[in-house]
């Protein structure tokens, strides 16, 4: 046909290839969208199921007759009843409880275990590993968990009344395992109160304008300046660095002790000490009579950068892994260049001693004490110990090693200083009151400095015995007076009646 022309064909490709590429890019697409539900059905499915905010475990609260709490002994610490509408609400055994279990609340939602263990109580979660794999095909989809807690209701309402009406803190550990014993947190409140429908919007009204901050669980959330129980993290750091050894001595001690330490200007104040004259102390005499110059001193050779990093080792810097949210420990504030963010040698000199920007919560200084009963090693610290459905299924937490800061030597070293320190004639001066009948205890007692006219917060901590420990403790009172005036007394107290009976 005129105008047209015509073209030879080309060559003929074959399909083949082609089909075979979409095929292979169809089958990992596929292999990847299999894994990704995989992955987020399979192994995050616990951890999104357990959120407090995942929708289901809304939904189920609101209708859920949540799992019975128990003590280490099986007290009922929290149960369920029924409104006259049909509604479950959430009764509470002792308000002493109430900072750690929080409370359940239809119209206030949770707080404390109450909301840490939402889905595990409302039996959204299951202790079962195969059960919660195979619950999508269950009839009963919700089976509530009854918690047990290895906290001691009789210890844990000791605590509560040792520190009466002053603000404060106690927490009390077995350094072999973590087990929580007693974590107690003053003023308490009445959780049944939030609980119940009927009294819910008062009660909670009441608890939010209380200037006391009842609401506030002081012994996992409370910043405290430490005083002098913070010179046992300087003497982790000075031992475990090298800075140190225990027979270190510093010559300018001695005369320092009558016009102070000169820091940059700035003058590092301690009392005399008669019983040890002009002599030079070591780790255990300066822990014995706790000389603020020595761990100065101590403090400045270990530096800046070393003190942050051993104190780092200990937890500080970061929540600590727990059962309940953490607030974290710091050392310094920290923004400054002298290093471990110091702003210069005089914050960390005082540092050193516990002053300065130094802050910390009393879980975090229970935890100090333990790392030393425990050898050098901390246990993880945990409050629930087993899940039990109805069906009677059951899973048991394990104890599990969490850091590694000294060797069993150095712990040791410092073990001979808090023994002295609570056994010894000059060291019963600043805890008075700690000792118990039979035993040894190691202990280190402190005075926080707070500024102003009002009474300074009085610290302990320690563990006991002394040479077997079994259990850790940290006490603070908030202005409860210089030197451990209220908190080694209430410390010894409540080892006593640790081992008087209440012992696991």
């Amino acid at each position: 046909m005129a105008g047209l022309r015509q073209v030879s064909p080309g060559p003929v490709r074959p399909i083949g290839p082609g089909v075979v590429r979409v095929g292979v890019g169809l089958a990992v697409a596929f292999a990847l969208l299999a894994a990704g539900a995989g992955y987020w059905q399979v192994f995050e499915a616990a951890p999104l199921t357990s959120r407090p905010d995942n929708p289901a475990a809304v939904a189920a609260a609101r209708g859920a007759v949540r799992g019975r709490i128990l003590d280490r002994s099986g007290t009922v610490l929290a149960t369920s009843r029924r409104d006259g509408n049909g509604e479950p609400y959430r009764v509470y055994t002792d308000p002493a409880m109430s900072p750690v279990l929080g409370y359940a609340s239809a119209r206030f939602g949770t707080a404390g275990l109450e909301r840490a263990f939402d889905t595990e109580l409302i039996g959204l979660t299951r202790p079962d590993p195969v059960r919660e794999l195979l619950k999508k095909f269950d009839p009963a989809p919700y089976d509530p968990q009854a918690l047990q807690l290895s906290l001691s209701l009789e210890l844990q309402r000791a605590a509560v009344a040792g520190l009466g009406s002053d603000p404060g803190a106690v927490v009390m550990l077995d350094p072999r395992t973590g087990e929580v014993l007693a974590m107690a947190s003053t003023p308490t409140f009445d959780a049944s109160a939030i609980a119940d429908p009927a009294t819910a919007q008062g009660a909670f009204a009441s608890l939010q304008g209380d200037g006391r901050h009842p609401l506030l669980d002081r012994a996992v959330q409370g910043q405290y300046v430490p005083g002098s129980v913070f010179k046992i993290v300087t003497a982790i750091a000075g031992l475990g660095s090298g800075a140190i050894t225990p027979s270190t001595t510093y010559p300018e001690q001695p005369a320092a002790e009558a016009k102070g330490l000169l820091v940059d200007g700035f003058r590092v104040q301690d009392g005399h000490h008669p019983s040890s004259g002009s002599r030079a102390l070591d780790l255990v005499g300066a822990t014995e009579v706790s000389c603020n110059i020595w761990y100065a001193l101590t403090g400045l050779k270990v530096g800046g950068t070393q003190l942050a990093a051993w104190a780092a080792r200990l937890g500080f810097g970061a929540p600590i892994p727990f059962d309940l949210p953490t607030s974290a420990s710091q050392v310094t504030n920290g923004g400054g260049s002298f290093g471990g963010g110091f702003a210069d040698a005089i914050e960390l000199a005082s540092a050193s001693y516990g002053q300065g920007e130094t802050l910390v919560t009393p879980l975090q200084m229970a935890l100090v004490a333990a790392a030393i009963a425990n050898r050098g090693v901390i246990m993880k610290p945990y409050l629930v110990t087993s899940f039990t459905g109805s069906s009677g299924s059951s899973r048991m937490v394990v104890p599990e090693a969490w850091r590694t800061v000294l060797t069993g030597e150095q712990a040791a070293a410092i073990a001979t200083a808090m023994t002295r320190a609570v056994e010894s004639r000059d060291g019963q001066a600043f805890t008075a009151g700690a000792r118990v009948p039979g035993m040894q205890v190691a202990g280190k007692s402190g005075t926080a400095q707070l500024g102003g006219t009002g009474e300074p917060n009085s610290w302990f901590i320690g563990y006991a015995p002394a040479d077997h420990p079994q259990v850790a403790i940290a006490v603070i009172v908030e202005h409860g007076g210089r030197g451990g005036e209220r908190a080694a007394p209430l410390a010894g107290q409540l080892l006593r009646t640790f081992f008087s009976g209440l012992k696991p």
